[in-house]
């Protein structure tokens, strides 16, 4: 009898063989897809429906006349008029309160360089309410031009006719300074709004008696006096100690003003009077 011998399988070959078998593909689910396009339809078509709603309520809600806007409140200011405001913000009694675009109301009143800060607010039923803090000037900038300066160091408004001129004068900054230099000469518009506060709490010299201030990156502050202009040399520190200094000396020198040409009090322990 013949043995039979079965050849032993490489088991490589089993799984090369595996590989090369086919898989059954899955059945396509139309079914299932029709119907989660079909929500998906659904969801949009709802969707825009409400959107529509929405608008169209919104418009007739806008539109009424327990939305209408019957009043304007401004503040009493003292360079700016009602009139001058309102005008500014383009809006108009019987216009939607809903309607009104608050930031386009604020862009237009800031406009205006008397304003500082300000605040717009609906008040229903049927009220704009503005509010507005005004800059103040405290000295006039010669640059050619004359501007006014606010008490932050901020030059912000050209002086135009009817414009007050009782401030003190600075002098020494250039438009150029301006756009090179923003932050220095901001800096020195400060030290000279510094400067005029020791002015005012002094004695014996006041602000009063400066007409011009003027201002050097390099040398510093000089003041010029308001009885024959005579230039007082200051220097870039110590203000408080020279002033207390020169005040001493003041009184005597207005007695022979016409004779001098300059004060330097640019010195820790003297005072050079200069004369012509």
């Amino acid at each position: 009898m013949r043995d039979m011998h079965h050849k032993k399988q490489n088991p490589q070959q089993n799984r090369n063989r595996q590989k090369r078998e086919r898989k059954p593909r899955k059945p396509i689910q139309f079914r299932r897809m029709l119907k989660k396009a079909a929500q998906v339809c659904a969801a949009f078509v709802l969707t825009t429906l409400l959107w529509t709603l929405g608008t169209e309520t919104y418009q007739i809600f806008a539109d009424a006349t327990f939305f209408k806007l019957e009043r304007i409140e401004v503040p009493r200011l003292q360079k700016l008029s009602r009139d001058e405001i309102v005008g500014l913000t383009g809006v108009k009694l019987g216009n939607s309160l809903l309607k009104l675009d608050l930031q386009h109301v604020a862009e237009q009143l800031e406009k205006n360089p008397w304003v500082e800060k300000l605040k717009v607010r609906r008040r229903f039923p049927g009220t704009l309410s503005i509010e507005i803090t005004e800059r103040v000037p405290v000295a006039v900038v010669n640059m050619g031009y004359l501007y006014y300066l606010d008490s932050k160091g901020e030059i912000f408004k050209p002086l135009t006719e009817g414009d007050q001129l009782d401030f003190p004068v600075l002098t020494g900054i250039t438009e150029e300074d301006l756009l090179k230099d923003a932050d220095g000469t901001k800096k020195m518009l400060t030290m000279a709004l510094g400067l005029m506060e020791m002015l005012k709490k002094g004695t014996e010299f006041r602000l009063s008696d400066v007409s011009e201030i003027h201002l050097d990156k390099g040398y510093g502050y000089t003041l010029f006096t308001a009885q024959g202009g005579i230039p007082v040399k200051l220097g870039n520190s110590d203000f408080q100690g020279k002033l207390v200094r020169f005040s001493r000396i003041y009184k005597e020198l207005t007695a022979q003003i016409a004779s001098l040409e300059y004060v330097d009090l640019n010195y820790p322990d003297k005072i050079i009077v200069k004369k012509v």
